[in-house]
């Protein structure tokens, strides 16, 4: 089977990138500024907190599949140790996201809290109750946290330098509303 490469990216690919920057950027504001939680049920920030994780995960999915349907082929002008990072990078944004999120999941429902999107939509929960289970999660939650924050900053990072010292034309690839 041939697999053809689109050379730039498409409206749909743009639009998840872009909602999914939004998300996380009102998670990890959430996640830091919310009090630290130890005992009772989660209150309206934990719960805005959960909801938006999981709609991240849903975005994250289905944007995956999305890029696996619609390749787009790696800019030729970079080189090809750019080209493996820029790669390395993409594949661990990936996992670092699915990995904070379903751990964060995972605390939640360890904590016995009852998981819903948004207070309406209730979501399974995804183990029992569970004392030491919550501390081993809880820190692995913060690990993910941490490591994806740092890969997002090489992201942007990468991005800058492409925009501001490189000039070329990397960044407009997925830049909203401009063709490739």
């Amino acid at each position: 089977m041939i697999v053809k490469y689109a050379q730039g990216y498409g409206a749909i690919a743009k639009i998840l990138h872009w909602l999914v920057v939004v998300m996380l950027l009102g998670q990890y504001s959430i996640g830091w500024l919310m009090p630290d939680v130890h005992r009772g049920p989660p209150g309206t920030p934990m719960g805005l907190h959960i909801s938006l994780g999981i709609l991240i995960l849903v975005l994250v999915v289905f944007r995956f599949a999305w890029r696996q349907a619609h390749p787009v082929a790696q800019d030729t002008s970079l080189s090809a140790w750019q080209r493996n990072l820029s790669e390395l990078i993409h594949w661990l944004l990936y996992a670092l996201v699915l990995a904070t999120t379903l751990s964060g999941w995972l605390f939640a429902s360890a904590r016995g809290w009852a998981v819903s999107l948004f207070f309406v939509i209730p979501l399974p929960m995804l183990t029992s109750q569970n004392s030491i289970l919550i501390h081993r999660i809880d820190g692995l939650h913060q690990i993910m946290e941490w490591a994806l924050f740092t890969v997002i900053t090489v992201h942007v990072g990468a991005a800058l330098m492409h925009q501001l010292v490189y000039k070329d034309r990397i960044v407009q690839r997925m830049w909203p509303g401009k063709s490739s």
